[in-house]
């Protein structure tokens, strides 16, 4: 078991080793941030879908911005997509699951505003779909992925993409909790600064 414990925590580390060698992620994190913190100060809002321990991700990330994530400050306007079983039960019963989070952006989202679209795929047709139904209403889109064929197709019709450099789920995924909680702090940051704290 310890041996199995060992492997894990190397492909952990090698897997955020490459992610802080690849300039494309911090990049990305500067473009999804400054996309945000642009729709937030215009009056719109950030909508965040995913499915399974991505759904996850969406509601803790949401719940990051409307409430805290290091001090107190202001709520920021954020909506997981993945939270009410009667709107997704609806969808799924009358359109199909693969409509659940297209409903919903058609439904909710505007021009100016930010849908996160959550695949380590980058296959999930209610993502793709989310994606389309972003596009059509002129919204940005932050995409969470791998690095698999699926995360490259779904990187083309994103304004910024993370792909994720493994093709292992749970290496993606905690690849994207990283780089949800550094979008979380920055947008913080730049929408409610920390005051100044004075030293006697």
């Amino acid at each position: 078991m310890r041996d199995v414990i060992r492997a894990e925590l190397g492909k952990t580390i090698a897997n955020f080793e490459a992610m802080a060698a690849d300039p494309a992620i911090a990049d990305g994190i500067v473009a999804a941030v400054g996309l945000c913190t642009a729709a937030l100060r215009a009056g719109n809002r950030l909508l965040i879908a995913g499915n399974g321990g991505s759904a996850a991700d969406a509601q803790h990330w949401a719940g990051e911005l409307v409430s805290r994530f290091y001090y107190d400050r202001p709520g920021l306007a954020a909506i997981a997509l993945t939270t009410d079983s009667s709107i997704l039960t609806a969808i799924g019963n009358d359109y199909g699951y693969d409509y659940v989070f297209a409903r919903q952006v058609e439904a909710l989202g505007q021009a100016g505003d930010v849908l996160l679209a959550i695949s380590t795929s980058g296959r999930s047709p209610n993502i793709v779909r989310a994606v389309e139904a972003a596009r059509a209403r002129g919204m940005k889109v932050v995409g969470f992925t791998g690095n698999g064929p699926g995360g490259r197709a779904l990187a083309g019709h994103c304004d910024v993409c993370f792909q994720v450099p493994s093709d292992e789920t749970p290496r993606i995924q905690e690849g994207h909790e990283f780089i949800g909680h550094t979008v979380c702090a920055l947008i913080e940051a730049e929408m409610h600064p920390r005051p100044a704290t004075h030293g006697g």
